[in-house]
């Protein structure tokens, strides 16, 4: 049998594109095999966002490429779109596919297994209009499952090089979405997370549908527990949408709304669409209509022309929207974007001083959100075991509003929904114990005597490091 090996750099929706590439090659026979095993074919999904993420998509190519110099290896994702001819000058590359035509990607592997020469299958994706469809009707060791909606972005961010990489916007049709949730929920999925380039754009190039409308066509769904959106943008969370946010069961209290900048010169720098007090009206009708709410956000740090006075500005803003977490990034040069080409680049231990602070800011802010949640009961579907450990008697799952709760707990109920209070807050991890077991049936109310022992002999949390 044939076998092939993936690896996967850079964002959620590689990820997605990845596990889409595999379909492909499961429905022609291969078996999957690990990266560091030797294949008879290698897919490396790269990743473009920085100059970083083109050297470690470099390093990949050409760890396959030692690891059997016989096999063919394809090089798709952002990097291969954006670099096709540099890639092709990496002895031992046989295709590069870039971020569409990947439905093509088995004629070529053929193609190249007779005539074994290079292709450079990599055209212009500026031009096109089309959202490319890739099912994924399955995720091996999830219970979260992803289900891309969109593709491209047409912000053009003065740091980001995406559009260049992914191309303009471009919506999934409507009915292929649905169905794809259906499928998923078939497979025994309880939440979906919505992905893409730009998810919360995802409507704005089709004339009688929206995010909004999407949302209340998914909410339809029968079976389907919770909607999860991996990122929306302030500035297109339309009244539709808050309206959905309030009224449907089924969307998470959890919104991923990137702020980038909390000073309103650096976001006027970054070519960001919002002003701080745009933002802050947005998130403050967001708690209003649902409360308890966790936003989490990203923030850059040290952008060119950042000044400390700009800093602290941000600062003050980001502590006054109390993220639930901040996934907190040093500004890093990407050559061909503005950003690169600008003065006043800030200083690199001046940048890592200032990411200190921030994540303590957020680690602050993440611990004083979980606290609110200590004696409530809340719904979590168990992902693993917990670190990874089977045997240990704990498992671990994130409730609507993402927090990661740590209980005990049977390997048996993992993937369906668990009632769970709340007894200890921590930073990336709290801890909890089970008020109602899953059942085929539906649920099996514990003993109001044994959750009361589980609560007392609950294990004390460890508090986790946030990413940075």
């Amino acid at each position: 049998m044939a076998t092939v090996a993936f690896h996967t750099l850079g964002c959620k929706v590689n990820f997605y594109d990845t596990e889409a590439i595999w379909q492909l090659f499961k429905q022609e026979g291969y078996e999957q095999v690990d990266f560091e095993s030797t294949a008879d074919v290698y897919v490396i999904n790269t990743c473009t966002v920085t100059n970083t993420g083109d050297k470690k998509s470099r390093q990949m190519i050409r760890r396959a490429v030692r690891r059997n110099p016989e096999a063919i290896v394809a090089v798709t994702g952002c990097y291969a779109q954006t670099s096709p001819a540099e890639i092709l000058a990496i002895p031992g590359v046989d295709l590069v596919i870039g971020t569409q035509d990947r439905d093509k990607i088995m004629t070529l592997v053929k193609q190249i297994e007779t005539e074994r020469q290079p292709i450079n299958a990599v055209r212009n994706i500026m031009k096109t209009r089309a959202f490319e469809e890739l099912d994924v009707p399955d995720f091996a060791d999830r219970t979260r499952a992803f289900l891309k909606i969109q593709e491209g972005c047409n912000n053009f961010c003065t740091f980001c090089i995406i559009p260049w990489s992914r191309g303009l916007m471009r919506s999934r049709d409507p009915q292929s979405v649905i169905s794809q949730a259906k499928m998923l929920v078939e497979s025994g999925f309880q939440e979906i997370v919505l992905t893409g380039i730009h998810t919360g754009g995802y409507g704005e190039d089709m004339e009688d549908y929206s995010l909004a409308k999407l949302l209340w066509d998914l909410d339809k769904v029968e079976g389907l527990k919770r909607i999860r959106i991996s990122s929306i943008e302030a500035s297109q969370i339309t009244d539709e949408v808050l309206e959905v946010l309030q009224k449907s069961g089924k969307i998470a209290r959890h919104l991923h709304i990137p702020l980038q900048a909390g000073s309103d010169d650096v976001l006027k720098r970054m070519r960001r669409k919002y002003t701080t007090a745009e933002f802050a009206s947005k998130i403050e009708h967001i708690h209003r209509i649902m409360p308890g709410v966790a936003i989490t956000t990203d923030v850059i740090v040290g952008f060119p022309g950042e000044t400390e006075e700009m800093f602290r500005e941000g600062y003050a803003f980001m502590e006054r929207m109390g993220f639930s977490e901040m996934h907190v990034f040093p500004y890093s040069k990407r050559t061909g974007t503005p950003a690169a080409r600008m003065e006043d680049q800030v200083d690199e231990e001046i940048k890592n001083a200032r990411v200190h602070e921030l994540i303590d800011l957020s680690e602050r802010m993440q611990l004083a959100y979980a606290e609110r949640f200590v004696g409530e009961v809340l719904e979590v579907i168990p992902e693993r075991d917990y670190k990874g450990q089977p045997g240990s008697g704990l498992i671990m799952g994130y409730s609507d509003n993402y927090l990661q709760l740590v209980f005990e707990g049977s390997e048996e109920w993992i993937g369906r929904v668990c009632r769970v209070r709340v007894t200890e807050a921590g930073v990336n991890e709290c801890r909890g114990t089970l008020v109602e077991v899953p059942s085929e049936a539906g649920v099996v109310t514990l003993p109001k005597r044994q959750a009361a022992q589980q609560a007392a002999e609950s294990i004390p949390g460890q508090a986790a490091k946030a990413i940075v």
